[in-house]
Parts: structure tokens; C-alpha cells; sequence
């Protein structure tokens, strides 16, 4: 009888890593708390708002992620329905679906909390710009959940606008408001690779609506997923905009679906604002091991660690910032803890000034711009395949 029942319990587990293997992640962001700054001059209660995402890989059933987590008041949903995006707000409404939740269109979130749809048939073009269009009832939080570098602008349309209806905007702002996964179903054959990245990877410098950051750059040359969960201002170890990625690493990156290689691209803010740059070094080293270790522990097969790129010309530059760069990067190429390493700095650096971006890749000596994002997506997909 002991044999059978754990044979029943081995079997069902199996089932259940089975079927969570199923989908794959498509499309993600990592989810924020909203401040006054980043939140709609209107309200989204009783309104409806149409946010556009470009896929990675494409499929016939999805299913859709929505969050809640860093609210305190309920969000009341009334419908969400998908669609092929075209020009600014319009949609094909020929191809719009509605999503259910547990089988009914209308959905409460509640405080902390996620929901995912149920699985629901569409024909999902890789690479292609999805809008998706929630609807909202009277109850919404204080505090949005969201994503503030969406680099992608949406709409708010006064009241309930059905698929089929003409979609008037009446408020356009360039923020994701709780969306945070688009999930295919690949029947575990097809992978995904997740970008753990601040302001660079977020796509700060790249163009508004053209969806070219670096892992868009990169995903358009890899048939896998392409999970981007940048957040601009992000540190490692403590401090910056959002969570560290410490604390946010098992929600953003071991919460998406079926990733198997892992793109580590951090640290340069932890750097810049640091006043004591040899101890954040050795913090950082010490953290991107704890990082490698988790995300071995849940599976992911490959850890790439990224070299973080110059400074130099950027107003927190200083020779003590610029040596614990050079000293983490040199741990990350050397060390030979991580399972890859991908060397951004090499790539993009002034060839005559190593501590500096070369001039056709930044306005601000920081951040990259479109080419030379680029550049840095074609890099690193070679460095993937």
C-alpha cells in the first residue's frame, strides 16, 4: 500500500512539473510599485486601457498574467480581451479575443496577488505588437501595479469600450499597468531566456514605440522566448528605484516559464551611488554567486554574467567608481562562476579610452542609444546560440 501511494505521489508530481513545463514566456515585465509621478492624470476605475507588448515567440494558446502585488486596495476587472495591434490605439477587431478567469470575464485582484487567465486560443505571430485591452470596474488601488519603463506608450478611453467599438483616448502615458506575463503553450520544446537588467536593459535611450532595446535587438536573431525584466534605477544588493534584484529575483526571474538560460546585467547603479566603491564590489561579487546559485537550484541550465559597460563623461564617474567596475568585470570574465560570460564593456568601449562608451553609442555617456543597442542584441544572441 506504501508502495502505491508514494508511486501515486511521484506520478502526480510529475504531472504537475509536466504541465507547468507546458508554456513559455513570450513576454514579461517586471512588476512596480506606482508613485504619484508614473500614475494616470485620470482615473482607470470604470475606464478602459489599451497597452501594446511586442512578442518574442509566437503560438496558438496563451494565457495572460496579471498582478496586483505592490497594491494595498483590490483591482475589479470587468473584461480583458487581446488583438492584433496596428497604428497608435487601433486594433484589427477582427482578430480580438476575450479572456476568462476561472471561466467568468470579470476578475478581482486582490492585494499582493496575481491572477492568470484561463488558457484561451489565438494566433500569435513571433515577434509581432499585441494590444491588450483591460477594462476596469469601480474598485481600483491608490498605487497601481506597474511597469514604469514600458517605452511603449498607452490609452485610456473614457468608460467600457468592447472589442468591437471605437477606442477614443483620452489620456495617452508611456507606462504597462498590471500586465506581467504572456505565457505560450509549447509543450516544453521551445525555451526561453530571462534578462535581469536596470535602465539599459529596461531600454533607457532606445525609441519610444520602435521596441529596440538591446533584448528586443536580440530576440529578433533567437527563436526562444525573450523575457525583458529590466527596471530602470534597479540595484543589485540595496537601495535604487523597485526592488534589489536579491529581493525581486525569485518573483521576476523564477517566476516566469520554462527559462533555461539566464542573462545577469546589473550593477552599474550599485556603483555609481555607492560611497564606498571597494565594499560594493565585493558585495556585488558576493551577490551575483548567490544569484548564480538560486537560479541553478530552480533548474536554469546556463547563468550568463554581462560585463557592466562605461561611464566615463557621466556625472557619477569618479577613478573609485571606475575601479570597482573594472574589478567586478574583471571577476565576471575570470572567475568562472557563471556558465557564459557576455562582455558588453569590451564591445561598446571607446578603443582609445577604455573607461569610456564609444561616442556613437550614447547621448549621455550612461546609457546606450538605438545602435548601439543594436549592436549589443546582435552580440549577445551570438554569444547565446
Amino acid at each position: 500500500m506504501k508502495r502505491l501511494i508514494l508511486c501515486a505521489t511521484l506520478l502526480a508530481a510529475t504531472m504537475t512539473a509536466s504541465a507547468q513545463n507546458d508554456y513559455t514566456g513570450t513576454w514579461a515585465a517586471a512588476a512596480e510599485w506606482t508613485g504619484p509621478a508614473d500614475s494616470p492624470r485620470m482615473t482607470l476605475s470604470g475606464n478602459t486601457l489599451r497597452e501594446i507588448v511586442q512578442v518574442s515567440i509566437g503560438g496558438k494558446v496563451l494565457q495572460l498574467q496579471l498582478s496586483n502585488e505592490f497594491s494595498k486596495e483590490p483591482v475589479d476587472i470587468k473584461s480583458v480581451y487581446v488583438a492584433d495591434a496596428l497604428d497608435s490605439c487601433d486594433i484589427n477587431k477582427k482578430s480580438a479575443v476575450q479572456l476568462t478567469f476561472g471561466k467568468s470575464r470579470s476578475v478581482t485582484i486582490e492585494p499582493g496577488k496575481t491572477v492568470m487567465s484561463d488558457d484561451f486560443a489565438y494566433n500569435l505571430k513571433p515577434r509581432q505588437r499585441l494590444a491588450i485591452t483591460i477594462c476596469y470596474g469601480a474598485s481600483m488601488p491608490t498605487n497601481v501595479t506597474s511597469h514604469r519603463g514600458s517605452r511603449t506608450t498607452s490609452y485610456i478611453a473614457v468608460g467600457e469600450v468592447a472589442a468591437k467599438k471605437k477606442f477614443v483616448s483620452a489620456e495617452k502615458l508611456d507606462h504597462w499597468y498590471n500586465i506581467a506575463q504572456l505565457n505560450v503553450k509549447t509543450d516544453g520544446q521551445v525555451k526561453a531566456v530571462a534578462v535581469l537588467g536596470n535602465s539599459i536593459t529596461d531600454g533607457r535611450g532606445s525609441t519610444t514605440n520602435l521596441q529596440n532595446r538591446w533584448p528586443d535587438q536580440m530576440a529578433a536573431h533567437l527563436d526562444c522566448g525573450v523575457l525583458n525584466l529590466g527596471i530602470g534605477g534597479n540595484c543589485v544588493v540595496r537601495g535604487g528605484l523597485s526592488e534589489p534584484a536579491l529581493k525581486r529575483f525569485d518573483r521576476d526571474i523564477l517566476g516566469q516559464k520554462n527559462v533555461d538560460r539566464l542573462i545577469i546585467f546589473q550593477g552599474t547603479n550599485d556603483i555609481g551611488t555607492s560611497h564606498h566603491a571597494e565594499k560594493t564590489a565585493n558585495e556585488l561579487i558576493d551577490a551575483y554567486k548567490t544569484l548564480i546559485k538560486r537560479a541553478h537550484d530552480a533548474g536554469i541550465k546556463k547563468v550568463y554574467g554581462a560585463t557592466i559597460t562605461a561611464f566615463k563623461g557621466n556625472g557619477w564617474y569618479t577613478p573609485f567608481h571606475e575601479t570597482a567596475r573594472q574589478v567586478v568585470n574583471e571577476w565576471i570574465r575570470t572567475s568562472g562562476e557563471f556558465d557564459g560570460v557576455i562582455d558588453f564593456d569590451q564591445l561598446t568601449r571607446d578603443p582609445s579610452d577604455r573607461e569610456k562608451l564609444k561616442k556613437e553609442y550614447s547621448e549621455d555617456w550612461l546609457h546606450l542609444n538605438p545602435e548601439g543597442y543594436r549592436v549589443m542584441g546582435e552580440f549577445a544572441a551570438e554569444k547565446l546560440k
